[in-house]
């Protein structure tokens, strides 16, 4: 190629021009698309050259990439493999160095392209036949352009780190959350109105156990599509939004927590029951599974330790077998009517009389005495924790005063203790609840004592589910009879009634009473044991 750098020795040849910004501080400072295109085409014009393509780029944070960039490389490639003729256009104009190169690995690329470069502002034209003094300079700036792109970039990042650090979520918004500006310009993130409660929706879906990620996707698609606006939210996404403790108020940047300042669309008590059932997912799958049926994932087989599923015989009829998944184990179908008429005895084997139920419910109060010095015992021990923390912080804020202490230390022990302090403060709430539901919860345990089978039947089958879950833990059946393990306090319940029965059998006793219950008369209350 011939050597050309007087500008005036170039004329009739065919040019390609290229402009760039890449954001909108540069569109301030005069780097706009518009005045770079102006520039450039004076300068063709003067130097007799035609532009036959003009390829821009706008960068910005949401749009990453330089298409025109690549396609003015394409076109170059292309140009160069037609024959060699009047025609061909090899010529690059361009502002200056930093318009063209974002990192060495552009210069590269456009060294390949064995093409005249015209940097205009700089009044430089770089060709195969330049002098390596001026390929040397122009290294110099590609890289001093390298240094300013990197500069940006890291400037960006600290102006996304200070946010966070102030409790702005830096970036763009979450599904269910939106960025707006606020009166000041600073971006900051708000519910959406509709995505928003989807969220909120999609937890309590997940926090009661009975709904699968697959099930939640596919009510949402279904059932919700005019609240997603279109979108469609896969099954992954559905999984990380339920992680994610953005919708709970806090938020993870660069590897660390931050506590937020946005609202949170879900509250910390169900944001935490959410991540219990996701850890539990892969330990108890039957969990996760559609409830079409009323004992759907309650039963195992006895034989093989399969789960026991339903399906409809006749078009009415349910029946439950062994999936057999580890083989086959025998014949195992059983009508649900057989199910429900030994899930009934195992009910009734927890009753308790209503004599019985009121002097445990009056040993109940009694108890409740010793609760709350308990109770007052741990509240006080979480308080001091708060206390110390505080004091640790006042003292190093002195100390950062002082400049004692190193600024990026310091933010980093605040940020920790001040999380610390607020895990205790939510043990410490949790509590207060405790105190105040104790004697209820007690109070509703009793009750189902005693009235377990009639509450049984007067509830539709997402009920009856729930309060066999309260009562048993596991059921297994096996060779025709229903095994099942009751659950905290039931168990005491249904062995101390069953050895109950057994005595009512052996010493002829009338007594409906389970005595055992009730408070002695005098020290001979266990004759006959």
């Amino acid at each position: 190629m011939k050597k050309t750098t007087e500008l005036s020795e170039i004329s009739g040849r065919k040019a390609v021009l290229y402009a760039r910004v890449s954001s909108k501080e540069q569109e301030k400072e005069g780097y706009s698309i518009p005045a770079q295109q102006k520039l450039i085409r004076e300068y063709a014009a003067q130097q007799g050259l035609s532009i036959v393509h003009e390829y821009v780029d706008v960068e910005t944070a949401k749009r990453t990439g330089r298409p025109g960039f690549a396609e003015m490389v394409s076109y170059f490639k292309q140009d160069s493999q037609k024959a060699s003729s009047a025609g061909e256009c090899r010529v690059l104009l361009v502002e200056k160095t930093d318009r063209l190169y974002r990192n060495l690995k552009d210069w590269v690329v456009i060294d390949d392209l064995d093409i005249e470069i015209h940097l205009v502002k700089e009044n430089v034209i770089l060709s195969a036949d330049s002098r390596s003094s001026e390929k040397f300079m122009h290294g110099i700036k590609v890289l001093m352009a390298k240094n300013y792109i990197d500069n940006l970039s890291e400037e960006t990042s600290k102006g996304m780190l200070e946010k966070a650090q102030q409790g702005i979520w830096p970036s763009f918004a979450p599904f269910g959350y939106l960025n707006i500006a606020t009166p000041t310009g600073r971006r900051i993130i708000v519910p959406h109105p509709h995505h928003g409660p989807l969220v909120k929706l999609i937890f309590e879906w997940y926090a009661t156990g009975d709904y699968s990620i697959q099930d939640i996707n596919e009510k949402l698609n279904s059932q919700h599509a005019v609240a997603l606006d279109g979108k469609r939210l896969s099954r992954s996404t559905i999984h990380k939004l339920l992680s994610n403790p953005i919708y709970n108020g806090e938020f993870v940047w660069d590897g660390v927590t931050y506590q937020g300042t946005h609202e949170p669309i879900v509250v910390r008590d169900l944001f935490d029951e959410v991540q219990e059932v996701l850890v539990n997912n892969g330990q108890n799958r039957k969990t996760q599974q559609k409830q079409h049926f009323l004992f759907q994932g309650l039963i195992t087989c006895g034989h093989c330790g399969c789960a026991m599923v339903a399906e409809i015989k006749k078009g009415k009829y349910v029946y439950y077998h062994c999936t057999q998944n580890k083989g086959k184990c025998g014949k195992t179908y059983v009508r649900e009517e057989e199910l429900e008429r030994q899930f009934h005895a195992s009910l009734r084997a927890i009753h308790l009389d209503l004599d019985s139920r009121e002097c445990l419910l009056a040993a109940l109060r009694e108890s409740h005495a010793d609760k709350m010095r308990y109770h007052n015992q741990i509240l006080a021990s979480l308080q001091d924790e708060i206390k110390r923390l505080q004091h640790r912080l006042d003292a190093m804020y002195i100390d950062h005063l002082d400049g004692k202490v190193d600024p990026v230390f310091y933010e980093k022990k605040k940020r920790e203790w001040r999380r610390e302090q607020d895990a205790l403060q939510r043990k410490m709430t949790r509590h207060h609840n405790a105190d105040t539901s104790y004697i209820d919860e007690g109070v509703r345990l009793l009750e189902l004592t005693q009235d377990a089978v009639i509450t049984y039947k007067n509830q539709n089958m997402n009920e009856k589910r729930s309060l066999l879950k309260i009562v048993h833990s596991n059921s297994i059946w096996k060779d025709g009879t229903l095994s099942t393990e009751y659950r905290k306090p039931f168990d005491l319940l249904a062995v101390t009634n069953h050895d109950y029965q057994q005595k009512k059998v052996t010493f002829q006793t009338k007594s409906d009473l389970c005595t055992i219950w009730l408070p002695s008369a005098d020290s001979n209350h266990g004759h006959g044991d």
